[in-house]
Order: structure tokens, then sequence, then C-alpha cells
């Protein structure tokens, strides 16, 4: 598998969060629309076996990785030892992966130093007022049709973002995802792409690299993913657990059964250590399938893949 990253600048506001799965699901159906359901059946052929034809990671901020997961006392403290200012630290720059891991907290940066501006931040979210209009009396009536709120994502001006993909060269060239992406980028990504939310423009393809640590023993995820039975060590490991409710996009949203089964994920960031590290460019495993989620259509899959970077974890790390 090889790894390239996509750099990427946002047009708009967003309605979903650039989260690696979801990408990944927009994927599927830009596949489908641009290269036809024959070549998207093709490509996820052995996706349920441990054989993802691309692991898409979260969009980051270029040269930034997601802060692990583990707790500040894993850190050596800084000098300006704050735990709110410290707990904002998000953001490790790419050159750290040369540093110990228990340094890692004195070169992380905030959202705000990301922007390089104290008063702008990377990235923000509001309530949007919507309305639905009954199209029998035009106006937004009652129940159903009141006004309502949903929440919008913003990126601060200038900002470009990385997506971290890995893939098989074998089963498809890394122009082919730099097309899709710039579809799905042209389209709209997520919800409200209708309306003109999800733009964002590919600028380029970099070569990525990112490298795995010296004497790397685990693994920081980059993406959502699904380690369970996949023989990570529970003591040494650190993550934070969520449930993804998903619903399916594109032309399943009309398909009168548009939600999945809920999947029970890790958020990226998390520090897996298994039992006998080996070099890989991603963990977790294909979700799906045989109509497990989704009775809309049996043959949905979900990624419960992240591309991952090899990390030194100190054997006296033991997360609490």
């Amino acid at each position: 598998m090889d790894m390239i990253t996509l750099r990427i600048r946002p047009l708009s506001s967003f309605g979903t969060p650039l989260l690696g799965d979801t990408l990944f699901g927009q994927l599927c159906w830009t596949i489908r629309h641009q290269a036809g359901e024959a070549r998207l059946r093709e490509l996820l052929d052995g996706y349920l076996t441990g054989q993802p034809f691309a692991v898409v990671a979260d969009a980051l901020p270029t040269g930034y990785l997601p802060r692990p997961a583990l707790p500040l006392s894993g850190f050596e403290p800084p000098a300006d030892a704050d735990r709110k200012r410290l707990k904002k630290r998000q953001w490790i720059p790419h050159d750290a992966l040369s540093q110990p891991l228990r340094s890692w907290l004195k070169v992380a940066h905030s959202d705000q130093e990301v922007t390089g501006k104290p008063d702008l931040s990377l990235r923000e979210s509001w309530p949007q007022p919507h309305n639905s209009i009954n199209r029998q009396t035009g106006t937004t009536g009652e129940g159903g049709f009141a006004p309502y709120m949903m929440s919008q994502i913003g990126f601060a001006p200038g900002v470009t973002l990385d997506l971290h993909l890995v893939f098989d060269p074998a089963r498809l060239d890394k122009s082919e995802l730099q097309a899709w992406f710039s579809g799905i980028g042209a389209t709209g990504f997520g919800r409200d792409a209708s309306i003109g939310l999800g733009k964002f423009a590919v600028l380029e393809v970099v070569e990525t690299g990112l490298t795995a640590q010296t004497s790397a023993n685990a693994y920081l995820t980059l993406a959502p993913c699904a380690p369970q039975g996949c023989g990570f060590l529970p003591d040494a490991s650190r993550y934070q657990p969520f449930t993804r409710f998903g619903r399916h996009g594109d032309l399943a949203v009309q398909s009168g059964q548009p939600f999945k089964t809920p999947v029970l994920l890790i958020a990226a960031g998390a520090v897996l250590k298994p039992a006998r590290y080996v070099e890989t460019g991603f963990v977790g495993q294909g979700l799906g399938g045989d109509g497990r989620l989704s009775r809309a259509i049996a043959e949905t899959v979900h990624q419960g893949y992240a591309p991952v970077v090899g990390i030194s974890l100190p054997a006296w790390e033991k997360p609490v």
C-alpha cells in the first residue's frame, strides 16, 4: 500500500466534519457516478477481509498530526503548564516525529497557533437558521415546517488541509483519487451540499513525508476506526470512543430507509499498541456487508480502517 496526500483548500462552510470514514463514504458514491457501479464493486472486493482499496484520513491542518489521546501526565510539562491552555494544544507538527513522544506537548499547537494569528481560530462552528417551506401554503407553517437550527463549520481564510490517503497502487492510480476528490470538492461534501456547503479545491498531490518513529511499537491513528478484535493491548492503548449514527447519502437518501445501523468507533488520535508491532499504513477493519449496516442497500460497507503513523510509546506508559 502507498500513501499520498491531497492538499485541499476549503471554499465554503461545511455541514459535516471532514472525517475519514465519512469522506470514504462519499468517495464510494463518487466512484459509482464517475466510473460506474461495476468499478466500485471491483474496488470493494476484499474490503471486509483486510484488503481495502483505499483508506482515508481526517482532513488535518497542513503539516500537523492529531495529538495522541494520552493523559497530560504522559508528556513532559512545558514551562507554561497551565492545564486549560495545554488541553487546547491539539496539533503536533510533523517534525516532532523525530523527537521523543514525551516531548510532544512542548511543541504542540492550538487552533490559533496553527493559523499564526492569536485572534483567528483554525475553525469555528455556529448554529445556522433553516426553514422548511410548505409548498402548499408558501410559508414555514407549524410543526415540521417551523424554523430550526443546524450547525455549520467554517475554516480560517487561507487555511489548507491535508488528506492523507493509503491506497493499493495495483488497483487504482493516484491520479484517479485526485480526480474523484476534486469531484467531491466541486459538488460539495456532506450535509447541505445542495445549498452550497462542503466545497473545496484540491490544490496538489504531494508525497507524504510521514515516517514511523525509530523503534516504533504502537500506532497513532489519523481517522476514526474500529479496532475491536484486532489484537491491540487494552492496558497500553488509549482512545476516545464514539458512536457513529450513520445515514446514506446521495441517491440512497430517497430509498425510504436512509439510516444505517449505528457502529462503535474510536476517534482519530488514538494510540493502539499491538502485541507484536509490524510496519503498516493502516489498521482496523471493514464493517458491514450482507445487510449488517443497511436494509436499503445490503452491500453497504463502512470504513473501520484508519491510516496510521508508527510511534514509540515508552514502556512505562499505561494510559488510565
